[in-house]
């Protein structure tokens, strides 16, 4: 722990649990045992938070006193010694038995920079370009060590022996001057090609090509010494010449457009940009008791990408129903004359495009009206969709007429070909049952493995057991065809629709004899695997357009087995289920087969060896695609005649006959 607070979460059973907080003592540096029997009430400058989430409890601990206080003097050089070093015990117990604990070690240092005038000489930074700016890259927090970062002089040796064996390695790890391959020294080491000593260069470490491998953009050294969060104001604006995928969308007052969005990292930023022709969806939890209601987000002027173009967004409500689906560990305080306050739990952007501009953009916020004193977890839904200017209530593409990564797999139902279905996996939560699962869509080109728990005691009825597991893994494809592309018309079967594949799909007939062991069940579907061939299909200005082939579905069993502790008591076991998905490509068209001399003189295949006698004559060759093949047998033709052109200006005959006609010696 480096920072004012730590958090974790506890997972599991969380009723009636309490949580405690204590100080150890550590002695000669090394960290004490934990013990949840003798729990101190003594938590010096800290203090104990506990959230509940869902079906987990969110603890946060927290140092009370002011940072200031380890502010070292102006005279005073940065010291190494910790200002606040303690260990703290987190304890979750339940009618006085410790069910799960977890150590901190706090080490906090002195920062010098906070009470210390900045020096009125400016420090020369070198030009990264030509040298390297910092011998250790990887050292990105000052005052505190990183993990993996070897070569960071913050790190004590008791910390370095957590994680050298797992040290970042090249540029970034601190080793800014590798000796690169093209130096002859290095070729010289090992086994390299002939020409090498011909090529090599002779040349310092100063000049390696990893110099300027982190520059990007301009140099400036900093001004001020506090250690604050400067954003970048100067916003560059180019809607005015239409907008290009990807682009920020731009207000008039020359800002981005922003809407809560979810970082690689999976927590929720409340102002990220919205970029031109990016679809997402969105969920983002808050609690109540920090819920700051955004600026109207909604109410502002657009630049629709025309020079001075403005397009304002149109705006309707809806008030929520079915509270629960929204809120989770709800607790409300009534009081008398307590007043009411709106929340948004969803809003809707539909954005019409036209070009590079955007023509109309409609907005529906979902909201819900909450008690001023209510608590809990809020989980809000946001959703961003382009469509075309002349598009109307169709059903969304997932390309045209190729598939695009990342697109839902379109499907349907002969039973229901009015709705829309896709391929679905789980997407597990909590304690990862399956009866809490949702459903999650198949993406073209992104093979993914999910899978969630079925709860099986010792006196499981097999047969129960297999039908409950086929039932849910049939829950993932309901849908009887798949479209080959990813503009295949919805209402016509013959507009590139084809079955999907089912194999080995399991019955549900009279168990096979195992000598009725309890607990033990033979031939359970335990995976759903799904295979899907894709090819290339052609291109569309240059760009290949992509195709589904076949999707094929084949069902995996394994014999389950009650796992039993000390003693087999009937509790609830778990049986895993699982889906993976696999996208695999295939050629367009069947390979050539192999001739006879191919398979037996391997020495000439061209793949295999660096000189390729069948690729002699190249251009005149299968191999040659450049140019159409009557066209390369008229340029030889055109060669071989000039040649024979040349040959005959030379007056060989005559040559020939005076070397003919000559004495001999």
């Amino acid at each position: 722990m480096s920072g004012r607070e730590a958090r974790a979460s506890l997972v599991g059973g969380t009723e009636n649990l309490t949580v405690s907080l204590a100080l150890l003592k550590d002695e000669a540096g090394m960290l004490p045992v934990p013990e949840c029997r003798v729990l101190s009430n003594e938590t010096g400058n800290w203090s104990l938070t506990v959230t509940p989430g869902r079906e987990a409890l969110e603890v946060t601990v927290r140092l009370k006193r002011d940072l200031q206080q380890c502010s070292s003097n102006e005279t005073d050089s940065f010291s190494e010694s910790p200002c606040i070093l303690q260990t703290l015990l987190v304890s979750a117990s339940h009618n006085s038995s410790c069910l799960a604990h977890l150590l901190i070690q706090v080490e906090i240092y002195a920062n010098s920079s906070l009470t210390r005038n900045a020096s009125e000489n400016a420090t020369a930074v070198p030009n990264q370009v030509y040298q390297p700016l910092g011998p250790c890259p990887c050292n990105l927090t000052a005052g505190a060590c990183d993990v993996r970062c070897c070569c960071d002089q913050e790190c004590s040796s008791d910390l370095m022996e957590l994680f050298r064996q797992s040290c970042f390695t090249g540029v970034f790890g601190g080793d800014v001057n590798p000796p690169f391959e093209q130096l002859c020294s290095v070729g010289a080491q090992g086994p390299g090609p002939d020409w090498f000593p011909f090529l090599c260069v002779h040349s310092s470490l100063a000049s390696s090509p990893s110099l300027g491998y982190f520059y990007h953009g301009s140099l400036s050294p900093k001004q001020d010494s506090s250690f604050e969060l400067h954003l970048q104001t100067d916003l560059k604006d180019f809607s005015g010449f239409g907008y290009k995928q990807g682009d920020p969308i731009m207000t008039v007052e020359k800002a981005y457009f922003t809407i809560p969005q979810v970082s690689l990292t999976g927590q929720c930023v409340p102002n990220a940009p919205v970029a031109f022709l990016r679809n997402f969806d969105v969920k983002c939890t808050t609690n109540l008791e920090f819920y700051q209601k955004q600026d109207g987000s909604a109410n502002v002027k657009i630049k629709n990408g025309a020079i001075g173009g403005i397009v304002t967004p149109k705006v309707t409500y809806e008030e929520a129903t079915g509270l629960d689906k929204f809120l989770t560990n709800a607790e409300t305080f009534l009081n008398n004359g307590s007043a009411f306050r709106n929340v948004n739990v969803e809003e809707h952007y539909i954005f019409r495009w036209n070009n590079n501009t955007i023509s109309e953009i409609n907005v529906k916020i979902i909201r819900a009206k909450l008690n001023a004193h209510q608590k809990g977890i809020l989980t809000q839904r946001f959703i961003v969709k382009f469509l075309s200017y002349n598009s109307g209530n169709e059903k969304e593409l997932s390309g045209n007429p190729g598939y695009q990564l990342g697109k839902p797999v379109r499907a349907l139902s002969t039973s229901r070909m009015k709705d829309a279905l896709t391929l679905n996996l789980w997407q597990s939560a909590g304690r990862g049952l399956c009866a809490s699962a949702t459903f999650k869509p198949i993406v073209f080109g992104e093979n993914v493995f999910s899978g969630c728990l079925l709860e099986a005691g010792i006196s499981e009825n097999c047969t129960q057991l297999r039908e409950n597991a086929v039932k849910r893994l049939d829950s993932l494809i309901q849908a009887t065809h798949v479209a080959m592309r990813g503009n295949s018309d919805f209402n016509d079967l013959r507009d590139g629709w084809f079955e999907i594949i089912r194999v080995d799909a399991p019955g549900s007939g009279a168990d096979p004899s195992f000598g009725h062991a309890r607990g033990i069940c033979v031939d359970i579907p335990a995976r759903l695997s799904i295979r899907v061939l894709i090819s290339d299909a052609g291109a569309v200005e240059g760009i290949t357009q992509q195709e589904i082939v076949a999707v094929e579905t084949r069902f995996s069993s394994v014999n389950w087995q009650y796992q039993c502790g000390l003693t087999c008591e009937d509790k609830a076991n778990f049986f895993p289920i699982s889906a993976e998905v696999q996208f695999i490509q295939i050629p367009a068209h069947l390979p050539r087969p192999l001739t006879r001399f191919q398979v037996n003189f391997t020495e000439y295949d061209c793949n295999r060896n660096d000189v390729c006698w069948p690729q002699l004559l190249y251009p005149l060759t299968q191999y040659y695609q450049g140019e159409p093949y009557s066209q390369r047998v008229a340029k030889g033709l055109l060669l071989v005649s000039l040649f024979i052109f040349a040959v005959f200006l030379s007056n060989p005959c005559a040559r020939i006959c005076k070397a003919w006609n000559s004495p001999t010696m």
